[in-house]
């Protein structure tokens, strides 16, 4: 309902009631159930979570709903103002229920401070609204006035006229702007492929039969599916209640809708701002090319192309509403591609590869992958005009087209997830919210294409996995080899919370920052190969694979059962039941003695009668274990070797911590040491006693738990705390407290020949308070003791009561970007390749954030593996602490003059250190590094340690295949 011209009146609306808040919530949020128990409140109230309905005019005043605006004062609108209780969850938890668009301002909705998390709740709130009877507006969506339709639609075309007037908001945000178009009202389109998938969740939700059909409609939605949903609704009549036959009737009209042939000629009609333009006439030329030519093949490749061209091209269209037009006219051609793809049925290899280059180059032109991303990865998935290609080249075209696909994923993951996850803490029903943006996505149709030719190629190289029963195995490819029988514990959600066994093998959506042991793992969001859990992994012979999120759903009915799981050295996937293991897989999980495979602490050399605080300038790699761990020795021998790349630093060395855990430990009647050692004594006497492992080391927790909040109550001895401070000034050149620093653990226990270590102990970000800086010491001292630092220790050292803390002080860098540096191909298995794998921001890579990571090969130029999708990074302040920051994701984080000096310093590394070391080491290094405006700083190095008895297994060995990797295959081969 309206009298007035919306667009004079959105600066002067009365939105107090909603101010936009940062994430900074000066109230306190509320718990997690508490608005559980208003949602679901709100669904039985016949107002939801609306107050009453007013008109609210030009002038600032509000009215009775049956008083409109007088014409003396002007326009104004008619809609609800929300509870109270409403309002005042937005303030203390940024979450907004029931929003109305017409009662915001654009800024408010954009959201920019929140990583637009306004814009997504709105659309998150369309979806529940769908799958669950309207959600919390069950009742009240049939409260009249509420919401004015052309109100809303009136908005939404205002907010677009901003929004697209930003050239660089279209250019960042492009992917997340095109999304919204979907849901915000602005031309009275509808989703209708979002509402298909949701009525046939809510069908299957209410009627089990049904689900089968569902999945097939979700997975691979055809025209055929109608006549499936008609001929079951007559099989199971008898079964069906009259709100079932009702929600059947309304999915056959959906469905007929959706496949309904997309009407071409409209698109010109959809183009009237833009006609004359370099685009419009590729509009008009495609609409006339498709009235000469209905072939399948050609109707993909022109609309994906189109596509690109909009999406390249849309910026050089200066005009908002045109802009509009366009986005308009790529939402349909969308959907034109998602309806036709599937009649595209390719014969040969060529026309496999044909067709999975044009639904990437849709993917790209629908927001999907980056321009930048398709410039990496065009040219490989180009060559389906080539007579034949080797087996190596094939493979590396799929696994190209492979990517391709988890990037489109991850882009979903990346703009969605946090309001999801937030959500999901009272609405269980909002984690399916990703999968159905992803199933709605042209990741369905290339997926699929995807998994085909790998199946083809699976056959002609012998590299066949074998994952249970489940379909599109293709997809799986592993990541470290290795092997494990246990329990198979299938997580469909956050895995934070979860606590690990290290008798079980776990597939998650991504696997938990801190990790505890467990036998084997698999991931949808593996992060990066370089990650500190990929590392342990890969250190400890944990077979580690990478899957789909089709795979997890379909592994998901096995969750509970006792399974075999080898990754071999190839990367193919072995996954069965505990009934179908050979006995030479049996044979491997034989009880071993216990000290098996363990390795020793060394502790000869260690100097603990040192108790001065070091200049890292006079350390080196020859302190290592004797002064200090690895980090803070090797860093000084960096700083030798590269003095203006590397901090001047501090370092407390085992000595100090050893002298203070001489001091009385409060409420024992001996020292911290005596306790610790009386432990690991009694711990052996209760082996001993045969009493079970589990009992023995929970006792061992208990007390470690007990021990670890005592040191960090531990006093501080006066003579290292003037120390400190007197080298913070001489060496760090100012007073404690004055700059932010790092307090990095340096254990005797890390970079051992065969043990990493890396990311088990405390590291403390850009801290600046000296008090902070003092407790953070003790912090750092202690965390060798955490339970997960243990049991990695406990797996892999047979003295882990020989386990010394020292601490690397270094002043912090606020770096563009930071990462890893592998002076090995991973990936190619080159030994004299390069693997790097960079976030934005500090501490990029190492904690398993989804990181952009390329391939340097020896012989010249590079390969992309991954791009970055981690939405917010670290940012590490002058004032201490660390901030987010949102990231984008339309440029690359390294350029090119970065990955020419990441080459020629691994080649100094590699030729130099064994030099200044007197080292006979020969294997690869794991370097950390960061760049603040294009000046690379080092900041750790470290021997790269891979687990060798994993990769010489003999039945490892057995289970990979003698791939002929020349082996020609003629691209015009039959599949």
């Amino acid at each position: 309902m309206k009298n007035y011209n919306l667009n004079s009146i959105y600066s002067i609306l009365i939105i107090a009631l909603f101010t936009s808040v940062t994430i900074a919530y000066s109230q306190t949020s509320v718990p997690a159930d508490n608005i559980k128990t208003l949602v679901e409140k709100y669904k039985s109230d016949i107002r939801g979570p609306y107050r009453d309905i007013r008109w609210f005019c030009t002038d600032g005043s509000i009215r009775q709903p049956k008083d409109p605006c007088p014409d003396d004062i002007g326009p104004g609108v008619q809609h609800a103002r929300y509870k109270d209780e409403v309002v005042a969850l937005g303030k203390s938890n940024h979450i907004f229920f029931g929003q109305i668009l017409a009662f915001s301002n654009n800024e408010e909705i954009w959201d920019s401070n929140n990583n637009h998390s306004r814009l997504k709740q709105y659309q998150l709130d369309k979806y529940l609204r769908l799958i669950d009877d309207g959600w919390i507006n069950k009742k009240s969506q049939y409260y009249r006035g509420s919401v004015q339709v052309e109100d809303e639609e009136a908005w939404g075309i205002a907010f677009y006229k901003w929004i697209l007037a930003k050239d660089s908001v279209v250019a960042d945000n492009f992917y997340f702007l095109r999304q919204s178009l979907k849901d915000i009202p602005h031309s009275g389109d509808d989703n209708v492929a979002q509402l298909m998938r949701s009525e046939s969740k809510v069908i299957s939700d209410l009627y089990t039969p049904f689900m089968d059909l569902r999945t097939k409609i979700h997975s691979q939605p055809e025209k055929s599916d109608i006549q499936k949903v008609l001929d079951f609704k007559t099989k199971n009549q008898k079964s069906l209640t009259t709100d079932l036959n009702k929600k059947l009737d309304g999915l056959v009209t959906t469905m007929q809708t959706f496949f309904k042939p997309v009407d071409v000629q409209a698109l010109l009609n959809k183009s009237k701002l833009v006609k004359g333009t370099t685009l419009g006439d590729k509009v008009q030329t495609f609409v006339q090319g498709l009235s000469s030519n209905e072939k399948p093949a050609y109707l993909v490749n022109e609309t994906a192309q189109l596509l690109l061209d909009i999406r390249e091209g849309l910026l050089e269209e200066k005009r908002p509403l045109a802009r509009l037009q366009l986005l308009d006219i790529s939402l349909k051609l969308e959907e034109l591609l998602f309806q036709n793809a599937p009649n595209w049925e390719p014969t040969t290899v060529s026309e496999q590869l044909e067709k999975i280059c044009a639904l990437t180059t849709a993917s790209v032109g629908a927001g999907y992958l980056e321009l930048w991303e398709w410039e990496q990865v065009s040219g490989t998935l180009s060559k389906f005009g080539q007579e034949q290609l080797s087996l190596a080249e094939l493979t590396q075209v799929l696994e190209t087209a492979r990517a391709a696909v988890e990037w489109s994923a991850a882009m979903v993951k990346a703009n969605y997830q946090e309001v999801v996850d937030v959500y999901t803490t009272f609405e269980p029903k909002s984690y399916a919210f990703i999968d159905d943006r992803i199933r709605g996505s042209m990741a369905l149709h290339l997926g699929k294409s995807v998994g085909e030719l790998g199946d083809f190629i699976a056959k002609e190289s012998a590299l066949t996995n074998m994952v249970m029963d489940i379909p599109n195995q293709s997809t799986f490819r592993g990541l470290n080899p290795g092997y494990a029988f246990g329990e198979l514990v299938v997580v469909d959600g956050s895995s934070e919370d979860i606590e690990v066994s290290s008798d079980k093998i776990y597939i998650f959506q991504r696997s938990p920052s801190d990790l505890k042991p467990v036998a084997g793992i698999a991931t949808v969001a593996e992060g990066n190969m370089v990650s500190h859990v990929q590392l342990l992994a890969r250190n400890l012979g944990i077979p580690n694979a990478a899957l789909s999120d089709a795979n997890l759903q379909s592994l998901k009915k096995y969750d509970g059962d006792r399974v075999f799981y080898a990754v071999s050295n190839k990367g193919n996937v072995i996954i069965k039941p505990e009934a179908k293991m050979t006995e030479q897989e049996r044979e491997l999980f034989v009880k071993k003695e216990r000290n098996t495979d363990k390795i020793e602490v060394p502790v000869e050399k260690i100097q603990l009668g040192n108790t001065d605080v070091l200049n890292m300038r006079n350390v080196d790699a020859s302190d290592s274990g004797a002064l200090c761990g690895p980090k803070a020795a090797n860093l000084g021998q960096l700083k030798k070797m590269f003095p203006e790349q590397v901090v001047e630093g501090l370092v407390i060395p085992f000595g100090i911590f050893r002298d203070h855990m001489d001091q009385q430990m409060p409420g024992e009647n001996s020292s911290y040491w005596e306790y610790l050692n009386a432990m690991f004594t009694e711990a052996e006497r209760m082996r001993n006693a045969d009493v079970p492992e589990p009992e023995v080391e929970n006792y061992q927790l208990r007390q470690l738990e007990t021990l670890r909040e005592a040191i960090k109550k531990m006093p501080l001895k006066a003579d290292f705390m003037n120390q400190l401070e007197a080298k913070f000034k001489s060496v760090l050149g100012s007073d404690l407290g004055a700059i932010p620093v790092f307090l990095r653990s340096d254990t005797n226990m890390e970079d051992l020949k065969d043990f990493t270590g890396a990311g088990l102990n405390l590291t403390l970000f850009n801290v600046l308070d000296k008090e902070k800086i003092l407790n953070g010491v003790k912090e750092v001292w202690a965390s060798p003791y955490t339970e997960r630092s243990f049991k990695w220790r406990q797996k892999y050292l047979l003295n882990p009561e020989n386990v010394f803390p020292s601490i690397l002080v270094i002043p912090s860098v606020d770096v563009d970007y930071s990462g890893v540096l592998i002076t090995k191909g991973i990936n190619s298995g080159n030994d004299q390749d390069l693997t790097i794998a960079f976030s934005r921001g500090a501490g990029g890579a190492v904690d398993g954030q989804s990181a952009e990571t390329y391939t340097i090969y020896d012989t010249g130029g590079y390969r992309l593996l991954a791009p970055a999708r981690e939405p917010k990074y670290n940012s590490l302040p002058a004032t201490g602490g660390t901030g987010k920051k949102v990231a984008t994701f339309q440029k690359r984080v390294v350029n090119e003059n970065n990955l020419n000096e990441i080459k020629q310093l691994a080649k100094t590394i590699r030729e130099t250190l064994p030099k200044e070391t007197n080292s006979d080491y020969e294997g690869a290094y794991d370097v950390e590094l960061g760049f603040k405006e294009d000046k690379p700083w080092l900041f750790q190095i470290r021997p790269f340690v891979e687990n060798k008895k994993a990769l010489s297994s003999g039945y490892l060995e057995s289970i990979t295949p003698k791939i002929n990797t020349q082996k020609e295959i003629s691209l015009s081969t039959k599949l």
